[in-house]
């Protein structure tokens, strides 16, 4: 009974920590962002590290996923003489989950590493100290920009990755599938709706905060030296994909709500 008992408190004790501090964190962010002065030239930094440097990860990775959704779909409906839905459930389901999710866990899994990474070896080397000495907020300097940085950008790449997802699904659909290239396109524009766009647009704000506090959070609790940066760098990406892969659940019936009492 001892040997499952322990590490399961333990388990308990470092989740409720977490919680206790991402919500401290949470407050601190949004209590300095909205007071004093804001550092727009470390915000843009961020944004091209964050976003621009991100951009070939995930083009590749949606438009691989959506030509593996439109393969996928085709033959297995091509035996039920289901072909011409093809078009849109890769289109509906894009826009609704994978564009946003996918996009959302690669960003966590490059960028969520890199800021728990670099903020965390800032603590170790003692930077984090000295910006106090210097009277500056490290909340300031460090984490705001990088959590305004991921709000920026995770919703544009996720549009990107809609479009590029799309065309990927076109490409199969007209080389394997045997659609026509201008049905398969209309069929996107008459079937993908709003509602279905807005639904996953949505969810990015919400993601880009599942990812950049968490990994900043790990990232200032480092205290152990080096080997403690690359425990908290995988702490940060886990974490994040969980956070993410579960809230992505909740949310989606949230927007189904809503959509349905609109």
């Amino acid at each position: 009974m001892n040997y499952f008992a322990i590490p399961l408190l333990a388990f308990l004790i470092e989740t409720v920590t977490f919680i206790g501090g991402l919500g401290i964190l949470s407050h601190h962010v949004f209590r300095e962002t909205i007071s004093g002065k804001t550092y727009w030239k470390l915000i843009s930094e961020q944004i091209y590290q964050v976003g621009y440097r991100s951009l070939p990860l995930i083009l590749i990775t949606s438009g691989s996923i959506g030509m593996v959704m439109s393969l996928q779909f085709g033959l297995g409906l091509e035996k039920f003489g289901g072909k011409l839905y093809v078009p849109k459930l890769v289109a509906a389901t894009f826009l609704r989950e994978m564009g946003p999710m996918f996009t959302s866990l690669m960003l966590a899994a490059r960028v969520g590493a890199g800021i728990a990474s670099e903020i965390g070896s800032m603590v170790v080397t003692q930077q984090i100290d000295a910006i106090r000495a210097l009277g500056t907020s490290p909340i300031k300097k460090i984490v705001i920009p990088r959590v305004a940085a991921c709000l920026i950008v995770l919703p544009i790449l996720a549009t990107l990755s809609n479009i590029v997802g799309n065309f990927g699904g076109l490409i199969v659909g007209a080389t394997e599938l045997d659609l026509d290239p201008s049905f398969y396109y209309l069929k996107i524009m008459a079937t993908a709706s709003l509602e279905d766009y807005l639904s996953g647009f949505g969810k990015t704000f919400f993601f880009a905060n599942f990812i950049s506090l968490p990994a900043c959070y790990f990232g200032l609790n480092v205290k152990n030296g080096a080997k403690e940066v690359g425990i908290a760098t995988t702490k940060a990406v886990v974490v994040s994909s969980i956070m993410i892969l579960i809230g992505d659940f909740f949310l989606s019936k949230v927007f189904w709500m809503i959509a349905k009492w609109v």
